[in-house]
């Protein structure tokens, strides 16, 4: 170590190293190979400053780094502190004893031109602390990153934060201007004024005549010449040892001991977001705002630029040169402009700073500077890349590739080129080797694909490559985990519409796409994208059929596929649905295809159930179950089970019922490999718990099917499974919530199904989501806006009422249009649903539309009422003792015993009630059991 220098040899060689690294080396090696403690080294290296620990550890791995093959010197004790072995020369010079008489001379101060800043840097708070660190432990340090992405305006307030305490002069040399690679000593040189005389400058020359002088040097722009750049620094580092540099470039200059920082894009808004703040505090949307409060003091976006604020910011990839150029068009168009025009970006974004380098006055022009830089084939492999919308492997590139000889070893070297430049970044969330383009760059790309002449030739390649790969994702589905399947697929949804795009197109080749979407149906329902999913089937299916290749399999699967998808995209499920399984188990008898069977049998069922006479509906269960009992599959025969419990349950058997669904849970195994939810629409667990917790409280068993409804939630939040947490909440949570009376719980579950049937555009939730606001209206007072909400949910389904989805709310309908003094509406309500239950044998509601018919009729205070409406709560009484409801049982015996008490029949009315109540053994707190107790006090 020679001390004077402040310069580390090893071998004879100089180490480069930045000022507090070498001062931390000078500790460990004066402790001769003894463990120095972080405490004491940060104590004598950063003395009265705090700092913490990372930063130290900052440093230890830029020594580490210097040390190269000699690292292993440089030993951890963890948790304490270092040692550093080996043998160690520490140095300096002799300062002799005599005295010597200097002159005083004024200090001079450091020089710079380092321009003082115009505004604040937004979003860069902790890159510029990391850096500092950074500069501290190394001397060379490049900032890299896309065109745009503000290297210049960090490397400057770097600059301006390190400059007052650096004891040195500090110097930024623009090297954009230059053509000539040569010229870039020259460029500093005049820049630090070097008196060089008449002779070829060169890097030695530059960095001799600076030597020893603390210098803090910025070479900005360094991508266009930066062979000469990274000579030049090269030579700087080996002779100059009191010189920093930071370098700016869009490529690495690719050194011994430089230290690569690459600039990340600025912080963007979420695509879903429910609070303004979440917007806001994300440094694009700040940078965006304020830029626009500079051009508008007056601005202030409300709700609606809210949106498009994130929105711009989104696609524009938080690169803050693009969300500069948005704010000069926003000030004038406004944000709802400029968010729904990016799709034209490079015309539209056009107005950058009239002082601003030439290449940053429109985005094209900061896109074009680093095109051009490029060879020929690096520009061809980017133009091709620009086909992927949401990123690529190796394998994928190769494919768009096949022109090219060796193609898979070209794309490997051509993408390390890329990624050096800055014009693709890795894909740091994927667990195997998985780049992406930002989307400017792919949009720059694309339109140069366009111009090439080649991008139908590479539309066709990117379309049969995801053919293929979609093909192996559906053979895939029925071994690999769930998890682990959709962490491989389900990030290529965006290609995926990308290659159906263009084969449905008149220039495209519609086979490929029929084909893609028929393998592509296991991603859309496990997404539970499943108005995408029925668009691109019904597309698929006129195409199929319009054309002369009929392929019978595929087309079984499409209707399958419509099958679902229409069950949840129609809020009024029509023929179609059943039109579409019809066909779908014609054709798979006809292959002797027994799972596709099973399919369409369970979509028949799930079709017909709550809408048709219950005789088909157990005749289809029945013949699920011999369909499963031929293939032995325990989990099949099992969901035949299920299907016959549920079809029990509404049908009224509740105790059969509970027999069937208790065994199923019981002996049911999920598939270790995968989701057993894409078959049959729905998880199959989740789906026994929702109708065990109907059947639970139906029994009087309130906590536990409140219990079992937040069960069967949570195991389909588990699952990742919108359309079965879907379920979860409009058969079980929703209604469960409001029979108990909890209605703050209640409250939220409808507001959650309102909010997943909007964003998933499941419009099946969307009529109960509504009618269940109405019920909690109506129980909160609000009787006007209840009715017209339960009324709105009843206009929605029109003549496909199901008994699982609409009779839950007849009975609240019913109520309400009474309290409203609308009883012969209410009547009219309830007669029309009891006589459909009973034409179609789906019984289980009817004790409590019985009991609702007689409390209108009491309303009406005809003198003829009192009888009919008792004789209506017997008729109730014997059908929920029949059907073992318990809870159905209670609120009639509460009805007709207030009717009793108010007939001066305390008596009889407290032996109706009371044994019925003592029967519970839990739920005390819900409503129907507060209001039976409050009526028993009451009685004698």
């Amino acid at each position: 170590m020679d001390l004077t220098r402040r310069e580390l040899r090893t071998h004879g060689v100089p180490v480069p190293l930045g000022n507090r690294a070498f001062d931390i080396v000078e500790v460990l090696a004066r402790s001769a190979g003894e463990l120095v403690t972080k405490d004491e080294i940060m104590r004598r290296v950063w003395s009265g400053t705090i700092v913490e620990e990372n930063a130290l550890q900052v440093h230890i791995s830029a020594i580490r780094k210097a040390l190269g093959p000699d690292r292993g010197m440089l030993k951890t004790a963890f948790g304490r502190g270092y040692r550093l072995l080996g043998a160690w020369t520490i140095r300096q010079e002799r300062i002799s004893a005599a005295p010597v008489v200097l002159p005083i001379v004024p200090p001079t101060a450091s020089l710079t031109n380092f321009p003082s800043a115009s505004s604040d840097l937004i979003g860069r708070t902790s890159a510029v602390r990391h850096l500092q660190d950074l500069l501290s432990a190394y001397r060379v340090v490049t900032l890299t990153g896309a065109g745009g992405i503000g290297k210049t305006a960090l490397a400057l307030e770097i600059a301006r934060a390190l400059f007052p305490t650096f004891q040195g002069d500090g110097w930024l040399v623009e090297l954009a201007s230059l053509s000539d690679p040569k010229l870039v000593p020259s460029a500093v040189a005049g820049v630090l004024d070097l008196k060089l005389g008449g002779d070829e400058i060169s890097a030695e020359k530059v960095a001799r005549i600076i030597g020893d002088k603390k210098l803090f040097l910025i070479l900005d722009n360094c991508e266009h010449v930066i062979d000469a750049a990274a000579k030049l620094v090269e030579t700087m580092v080996r002779v100059c040892p009191r010189t920093t540099v930071l370098a700016t470039s869009r490529e690495v200059l690719r050194i011994e001991g430089e230290c690569v920082y690459r600039v990340p894009p600025l912080e963007v808004p979420p695509e879903h977001w429910e609070d303004p703040y979440d917007v806001l505090r994300r440094s694009a949307a700040e940078l965006l705002v304020a830029k626009l409060r500079q051009l508008d003091s007056d601005f202030s976006p409300d709700s609606d630029g809210l949106a498009a604020i994130a929105t711009i910011c989104r696609h524009l990839d938080g690169i803050p040169l693009a969300i500069e150029f948005a704010a000069a068009r926003a000030a004038t168009l406004g944000v709802q402009q400029v968010a729904t025009r990016l799709d034209d970006r490079f015309t539209l974004l056009t107005s950058g700073r009239r002082t601003a380098l030439p290449r940053h006055r429109t985005l094209r022009a900061t896109l074009d500077w680093s095109y051009e830089l490029l060879p020929d084939e690096e520009r061809l492999l980017l133009r091709r890349l620009a086909t992927f919308s949401s990123g690529f492997t190796l394998e994928a590139a190769a494919a768009v590739m096949t022109d090219r000889d060796n193609a898979a070893s070209y794309v490997a070297e051509g993408i390390a080129t890329l990624v050096a430049k800055s014009l693709i970044l890795r894909d740091r969330l994927a667990t195997s080797g998985r780049w992406r383009l930002l989307e400017t760059i792919r949009a720059y790309a694309l339109e140069k694909l366009r111009e090439s002449g080649e991008f139908e030739r590479l539309a066709r390649r990117h379309a049969e490559y995801y053919r293929h790969l979609f093909e192996q994702a559906e053979r895939e589905w029925e071994t690999r985990p769930t998890a682990e399947w959709l962490a491989d697929y389900g990030r290529q949804i965006d290609d995926l519409r990308g290659a159906l795009d263009w084969s449905f197109s008149p220039d495209g080749d519609w086979s490929v796409g029929v084909e893609l979407a028929a393998a592509a149906v296991p991603l859309w329902v496990q997404l539970s994208l499943m108005a995408e999913c029925r668009t691109r089937v019904e597309q698929s299916l006129s195409n199929l059929q319009a054309g002369a290749d009929w392929d019978a399999r595929r087309e079984m699967k499409l209707n399958a596929a419509l099958g679902i998808s229409l069950i949840h995209t129609t809020g009024v499920p029509g023929p179609e649905i059943g039109t579409a399984w019809t066909k779908a188990l014609a054709i798979a008898e006809s292959l002797d295809d027994a799972e596709y069977q099973l399919r369409s049998l369970w979509g028949l069922w799930s079709f017909h159930i709550g809408r048709s006479p219950m005789d088909g509906v157990l005749e289809l269960a029945e013949k699920f179950r011999s369909v499963a009992a031929g293939r032995r599959h325990l989990n099949e025969l099992l969901i035949g089970d299920r299907m016959m419990g549920i079809s029990q349950h509404l049908h009224g058997e509740q105790a059969g019922a509970r027999r069937h669904i208790e065994h199923f849970l019981a002996h049911f195994v999920p598939p270790a490999q995968n989701s057993h939810a894409m078959p049959f629409q729905a998880d199959q667990r989740v789906m026994a718990c929702v109708f065990l917790a109907r059947i639970f409280w139906l029994q009087g068993l309130s906590d536990q099917a409140m219990q079992m409804a937040e069960s069967s939630l949570e195991e389909a939040r588990a699952a990742s499974h919108i359309m079965s947490e879907g379920y979860a909440l409009a058969l079980a949570a929703c209604p469960i919530a409001l029979w108990t009376g909890h209605l703050t719980a209640a409250e939220h579950y409808v507001r959650t199904l309102l909010g997943l049937s909007a964003l998933h555009m499941l419009a099946i939730w969307h009529a109960p989501g509504v009618s269940y606001q109405g019920v909690l209206a109506v129980k909160t007072g609000a009787v006007a806006s209840g009715l017209q909400l339960l009324r709105a949910g009843s206009d929605e389904l029109g003549d496909s009422r199901s008994a699982i989805r609409f009779i839950p709310f007849l009975g609240e309908l019913a109520e309400a249009l009474g309290r409203a003094g609308q009883i012969l509406d209410g009547l009219a309500a309830v007669e029309e649903t009891l006589a459909w239950s009973e034409r179609t044998q789906h019984r289980w509601a009817m004790p409590e539309l019985l009991r609702v018919k007689g409390e209108l009729l009491l309303l009406q205070r005809a003198p003829e009422s009192p009888a009919a409406a008792e004789d209506l709560f017997r008729q109730a009484l014997d059908l929920a003792r029949e059907q073992g409801a318990l809870s159905w049982e209670l609120r009639v015996d509460t009805s007709l015993a207030r009717l009793w008490y108010s007939q001066n029949r305390s008596a009889e009315a407290s032996v109706l009630l009371q044994p019925v109540y003592d029967r519970f053994t839990e739920g005390f707190d819900t409503a129907d059991l507060k209001a039976a107790k409050a009526l028993l006090d009451l009685l004698p």
